[in-house]
């Protein structure tokens, strides 16, 4: 007469809507919802939270419900209703090291494609790479990719890690990073016709990144769409000087950089 045991079934799992929401203030301790990366955390917007593990890596997960994990049971992060007082960050969210003097630069390297992906990794990460000694190159786009990765002969020790723009199954792309990827050689990319697409469209004030029809030069027709007075150059500096942290950058170009950091400068 009383119906269903409220017993039957995994009644210890939270009920929809019954998940705690927890602040995701600095150092808390979480895994991912997958259970495939744990770490404490280092920097939280509206958006997304970095997680810092205990080698140093650094991951960027979006602030989902349901998203992680705490003590082992699933928790939606939440950002901090206070700014929280403490060590001071770079702008990508690392804790910054006082009175920094540059690592003698390492063997291995980061290559991406041009100068502005190039300027854009520099002022984010610029300050953890000095700390790593990691240098950035910039390539004149990757069609001649198998010959400089066998030019630069990777090894234990001498690693390199390449970012590249657009990087889709079934892209000239991804069949050129194929041909080089190995146990010494990482190709990343982001979705992004070109690198301007990974800042934030709210960093620039406009809805979204307008739709440029095919055979029209990418840039030139985003800065017709957008009404821009401007040259390439001009309009890169424009985006550049908007971009202030790492939550201006979207998390697909994020979580790729991190990803390259860690990769070279991985013990030998």
């Amino acid at each position: 007469m009383y119906g269903q045991d409220v017993l039957s079934g995994d009644w210890r799992r939270p009920r929809r809507g019954q998940i705690p929401k927890v602040p995701a203030e600095p150092d808390l301790v979480v895994e991912d919802a997958e259970g495939r990366f744990c770490g404490a955390v280092v920097a939280c917007d509206k958006e997304a939270v970095t997680l810092e593990d205990r080698f140093g890596r650094r991951r960027v997960f979006p602030l989902v419900p349901a998203g992680f994990l705490l003590d082992g049971k699933p928790v939606t992060l939440v950002r901090p209703t206070a700014a929280p007082q403490g060590a001071r960050r770079s702008a990508s969210g690392s804790i910054a090291v006082e009175g920094l003097r540059a690592r003698v630069a390492r063997e291995s390297r980061i290559y991406v494609e041009g100068v502005h992906d190039a300027s854009l990794v520099e002022k984010i990460w610029g300050h953890d790479l000095r700390v790593e000694g990691v240098v950035v190159e910039f390539l004149e786009g990757v069609d001649d990719l198998p010959a400089i990765v066998a030019e630069f002969a990777p090894e234990p020790g001498r690693r390199l890690g390449v970012l590249v723009d657009h990087l889709v199954p079934g892209s000239k792309e991804s069949r050129i990073a194929a041909q080089v990827t190995g146990d010494h050689v990482l190709i990343v990319g982001h979705p992004y016709v070109d690198i301007w697409q990974a800042v934030k469209p709210t960093a620039l004030g406009i809805k979204e990144w307008p739709d440029v029809p095919r055979g029209i030069p990418w840039k030139e027709g985003v800065i017709a769409a957008l009404g821009w007075r401007m040259d390439p150059q001009e309009a890169w500096r424009h985006i550049l000087g908007r971009v202030e942290t790492f939550t201006d950058l979207e998390p697909q170009l994020l979580g790729r950089v991190e990803e390259l950091i860690d990769f070279v400068t991985a013990p030998a």
